[in-house]
């Protein structure tokens, strides 16, 4: 398995139009902490972004010698918003960004039973650009419930649309994290995000879903203690001999830099793989 450092470490919680910190130094604490890919995210760089700016970013990539484990075109996508499903009916401006990037994947969005013809037409196109698409373990879309997520999977039937494993988003969900449902959705499984929290009554952070109503919890870092059980997500991965990326998919906590949330996050991650 190879550690991914999404991007989202230089934006906020509920904030992630803007980058606290330029490509330039986030790729050096990258590559100083461990990583061997950055996560991209239109913060960085998207559809939006200008051929010089994408031009830039590839360059500053490759003097760190580090890759693109997977690429968010925009903030529609990145929000999960109403409009988040737009990337399906437009693919072809994402797809040329992921390969000028060398992004193997691009994360995508569906929030209603009419986007799955999208995605198959989507996905289809991307066959032409040996691009995967990828939907994450999602509030608020057909990825909510491990049974929509494989209903949904099922339905697309397209070998390279697939999987964004995310075990937060699921415990958020009142769903199973664990071995028993990474086996169930094994085949799909095309890259991994973590993020860790504590489920609490009064958390700071409270978020809708349409399966569990409103769920509150407290953001805590991957390396920290009592949140989610990332043994028992390890063993499940192992179990599907998954040998993919693993994204560290979340801002700094306070009392830590980002530098050291990343170092931090990394070092533990190192002991589980």
């Amino acid at each position: 398995m190879q550690l991914s450092l999404s991007v989202r470490i230089a934006e906020e919680f509920l904030s992630k139009e803007k980058a606290s910190m330029p490509i330039e130094e986030l790729a050096g604490l990258a590559k100083r902490c461990g990583y061997e890919s950055l996560c991209m995210r239109a913060s960085q760089v998207g559809v939006q972004s200008s051929p010089d700016e994408i031009q830039s970013v590839v360059k500053c990539l490759a003097k760190n010698d580090l890759s693109v484990s997977m690429v968010t075109g925009d903030l529609d996508t990145v929000y999960n918003n109403e409009n988040g499903p737009s990337v399906l009916r437009g693919i072809t401006p994402y797809l040329r960004l992921a390969k000028r990037l060398g992004a193997p994947r691009i994360r995508v969005a569906l929030k209603q039973e009419s986007d799955i013809s999208h995605a198959q037409r989507a996905a289809d196109e991307a066959v032409e650009y040996g691009i995967q698409l990828v939907h994450q373990c999602h509030t608020l879309s057909l990825f909510e419930t491990v049974e929509s997520i494989e209903r949904t999977l099922m339905a697309i039937n397209r070998p390279n649309f697939g999987l964004v494993y995310e075990p937060a988003n699921l415990e958020i969900c009142g769903q199973d994290y664990g071995v028993d449902t990474i086996e169930r959705l094994g085949k799909w499984v095309f890259n991994v995000y973590l993020q860790n929290q504590v489920l609490k009554s009064d958390g700071s952070v409270t978020l809708p879903t349409w399966c569990a109503g409103d769920v509150s919890f407290d953001l805590i870092s991957v390396h920290s203690s009592g949140g989610i059980d990332f043994g028992r997500v390890f063993s499940g991965l192992k179990a599907i001999d998954y040998d993919g990326t693993i994204t560290v998919h979340q801002s700094a906590q306070p009392g830590e830099t980002p530098e050291e949330s990343a170092g931090r996050t990394a070092d533990f991650l190192k002991t589980l793989i």
